[in-house]
């Protein structure tokens, strides 16, 4: 059995496009990473990228999807969650519409990117408002909501000190917003961690 968190983050260059996929030369392998539209839109040959990542494992492939910011990835891990919706139709999701527009729609209870997406019908979109309208909600209430995709350098940071990417983002919510450089929002995350 795979551990679906092994691969969480990858950098480096890009060397091939595809509509729905990009090439990720790491080390001299080549990753074929899914990612949203909008990504593959703006990357050029050559160009280096970073991105946030999630292995899904079935029985007979292994499928890395790649995303700019661990905001999106949440979403991303938040919408496989729901009974129904596999990771091609999450990715579909995240290319309706701007993130922000994507969780206000869940907040509120409004369907309409999510009928948008082939396969997902007006049953399985109520499905995902109900499965994710409260976690959303809880997310975005008196926690700043998900982490911002400024602090990818302050979680790349965590994770390279050993902290887990879940454990590094809960104590990023908690910076209070008055911090803004990098360097004292990561002395804030060592401090929610307890460890200064």
């Amino acid at each position: 059995m795979y551990d679906v968190s092994m691969i969480s983050y990858i950098s480096g260059k890009v060397i091939k496009t595809e509509l729905t996929f990009l090439v990720i030369n790491v080390g001299g392998l080549g990753y074929k990473v899914f990612t949203p539209t909008s990504l593959i839109a703006k990357t050029t040959g050559n160009q280096e990228v970073s991105l946030w990542t999630h292995l899904a494992v079935r029985e007979n492939s292994l499928d890395l999807y790649g995303f700019e910011s661990c905001e999106e990835l949440e979403f991303f891990e938040l919408l496989i969650s729901v009974s129904g919706i596999g990771p091609k139709s999450a990715l579909a999701i995240l290319n309706m519409a701007s993130l922000e527009t994507l969780i206000e729609g869940v907040a509120s209870g409004d369907t309409t990117y999510l009928t948008k997406v082939s396969g997902i019908g007006k049953k399985n979109a109520q499905k995902i408002i109900m499965d994710l309208k409260d976690k959303v909600s809880s997310e975005k209430e008196g926690t700043g909501g998900f982490v911002n995709s400024s602090d990818g350098d302050v979680l790349e940071a965590l994770t390279t000190l050993g902290y887990s990417a879940r454990d590094a983002r809960e104590a990023i919510k908690k910076i209070p917003d008055d911090v803004v450089s990098t360097e004292e929002r990561i002395k804030q995350t060592l401090k929610n961690l307890g460890n200064v």
